[in-house]
């Protein structure tokens, strides 16, 4: 019998063509017909596996969910950029592949982040989202998490509304 291995592990350079991958499926799948399909296409194209080794090798922590020896998700996260909210960590970014969406992994994903960062001390979290994402917000009010702020991101003359959730 073979054995399937799930693991939650920092990203390493070599992972950087699946990170892109990843990226990529989940953008499209989230973000279709919520951004302006020209810029959405833009954004995309920015963060190739260039772009992700070079983020790999940055301070910022990025883990990676592996499922059998391939990356299924990604989070990126560490100390709030954002000075106006009541937070001392941030989750920047949560993506599975559509393919993994809906299993639980998310969850145990946020999870695995979430406890690194109160063994950091770090004990208030937000995460922005946008508001358009009905699914990203049904999974972070699922979690726990509570609207504090709201804001708008105008991207390809289109005013996109994010709001940030906060968790305790």
């Amino acid at each position: 019998m073979k054995e399937l291995v799930i693991s939650i592990r920092r990203a390493r350079s070599e992972d950087a063509a699946a990170l892109s991958a990843v990226f990529d499926a989940a953008w499209r799948e989230a973000y279709l017909g919520v951004i302006p399909g020209v810029a959405l296409e833009r954004m995309m194209a920015r963060r190739g596996p260039r772009w992700w080794l070079s983020t790999v090798s940055r301070g910022r922590p990025l883990v990676v969910l592996d499922i059998a020896e391939t990356v299924a998700g990604y989070v990126s996260y560490g100390r709030c950029r954002d000075r106006s909210l009541p937070a001392e960590g941030e989750i920047d970014e949560l993506y599975l592949a559509p393919e993994y969406q809906g299993l639980g992994f998310g969850s145990r994903l946020f999870k695995a982040v979430r406890n690194d960062m109160h063994d950091r001390g770090i004990r208030r979290i937000a995460v922005w989202c946008l508001a358009e994402n009905v699914r990203a917000r049904g999974f972070y009010e699922r979690l726990g998490g509570k609207v504090v702020a709201e804001t708008t991101d105008r991207i390809a003359h289109v005013d996109l509304r994010k709001v940030a959730y906060l968790f305790r």
